[in-house]
């Protein structure tokens, strides 16, 4: 190596600088690849991806194999750079030789490659794999000492290999559905992260409220009985005595014309021949649970129910539904009475009884949810007790001017988000 001529050792210096530039390049590409995209396109049959899938399988013989490779090249370019700088300035230029060769590896086979295979992983590491498999076969036996001995050192230390990137928590996943972009139209992102809600949501958070809820009255008259029936927009309605709370079944509208006499009356014995037995349904009971429960037992609806057996409200499968892909129905009531009714100077008109989940969704605030379901109970409980007439309230940013006040419930009130306050700079 003393007498090789300068051409051949500077072009040897300009070889390993590359040959570094790979190693460095191929380590950053290999391990920056996105493993479920991996595992998709292995599965597609992209033979770049294959290959790299087998070199991950160990990561830590893929490691080995590129570092292994990288610091013999490293090692032979300083080596070559010592030589080098004697012959042609003797041993004073070794430090300054050592110095320059560090700046240049550093930009050329660390910094630039790094940056290209971070930015490019998948086109970098699906090349790179071709070379890197062959390697790692070569050098096998100097990989298999080497691992066992730092698995053994590794095992002195209490430390256990374990990868616990594999496997995503929800919310993980729910940070990698937003993050999609493009890739996932903004619909498919929505649905998405509505599923992965399910969990985090339970039936009395979207269930209608036993107040609002149209149902049949055993004790009222042939003429209100038959009205009711003419009146209603639903398909399936709660029968009951007096209260709701004495349920008796769901009435299906197929059903009822069965049970109207020629006199054009609703006959009692046989409306309750063609009733269903209700189906309740425990309030705390996470969505995503209740949609299995549908399934199972092939029903539409059910009585939401609380721990004393006292109905809170209904829940429907349209309802679950509507909360993963949106509205899909259109109920010309709802449209008339909207809860939420945004105003020319910049406020809203909000009902009382509109659930806290309804409000933060439409107008994109963040009032708390782990307490009372309507603005109406969230209210009283900030306040306290029952205002006399109408006030104001503060509650997370936002401003609640209540307007009117109905049996001792609010009605409906005028709310607005609060500007957020800007420092002022302070003049020199």
């Amino acid at each position: 190596m003393n007498e090789a001529p300068l051409g051949f050792l500077f072009g040897l210096i300009g070889f390993l600088i590359l040959l570094s530039g790979f190693f460095s390049g191929s380590e950053t590409g290999m391990m920056a690849l996105n493993r479920y995209r991996l595992r998709h396109l292995s599965k597609s049959g992209h033979k770049g991806a294959q290959k790299a899938s087998k070199l991950l399988e160990e990561p830590e013989s893929l490691i080995s194999t590129i570092l292994i490779g990288n610091n013999l090249v490293n090692n032979l370019a300083a080596a070559t750079a010592t030589i080098l700088a004697i012959r042609l300035y003797g041993d004073s230029a070794v430090v300054i030789a050592s110095i320059l060769l560090t700046l240049v590896f550093l930009v050329f086979a660390e910094i630039i490659p790094k940056t290209i295979a971070a930015y490019k992983s998948e086109a970098v590491a699906f090349k790179v794999s071709y070379i890197l498999l062959p390697l790692k076969a070569l050098l096998h036996p100097l990989i298999w000492i080497i691992n066992h001995f730092i698995r053994g050192f590794l095992r002195l230390t209490g430390f256990e290999a374990k990868n616990d990137a594999e496997h995503l928590s929800i919310d993980e996943l729910r940070t990698i559905v937003g993050e999609a972009g493009q890739m996932i139209p903004q619909r498919h992102q929505h649905m998405l992260m509505n599923i992965l809600d399910l969990e985090q949501v339970t039936v009395d958070d979207i269930m209608i409220p036993r107040n609002e809820v149209y149902g049949i009255d055993l004790e009222d008259s042939h003429d209100v009985i038959l009205k009711r029936l003419q009146e209603s927009e639903f398909t399936r309605m709660p029968v009951f005595r007096e209260d709701i709370n004495n349920i008796v079944g769901i009435l299906h509208q197929r059903d009822v014309i069965s049970s109207i006499n020629t006199r054009g009356e609703v006959d009692l014995d046989k409306l309750m021949g063609i009733i269903k037995e209700p189906y309740f349904v425990p309030e705390s009971t996470p969505l995503h649970t209740q949609l299995f429960n549908f399934q199972k037992h092939k029903h539409r609806q059910g009585v939401v129910v609380d721990e004393y057996g006292v109905v809170q409200g209904i829940i429907t499968l349209e309802d679950l539904l509507e909360e993963i892909v949106g509205e899909f129905t259109s109920n010309l009531l709802e449209e008339i009475n909207k809860d939420i009714v945004n105003l020319k100077d910049g406020t809203h008109r909000i009902d009382g009884t509109a659930t806290i989940r309804d409000v933060n969704k439409s107008l994109k605030w963040e009032l708390p949810t782990d307490g009372p379901k309507t603005l109406n109970g969230l209210l009283l409980e900030h306040l306290e007790s029952f205002p006399d007439g109408p006030c104001c309230v503060n509650l997370n940013g936002c401003r609640f001017e209540i307007e009117a006040l109905k049996d001792n419930r609010i009605e409906s009130v005028l709310a607005w988000k609060k500007p957020k306050k800007t420092k002022k700079k302070k003049s020199d």
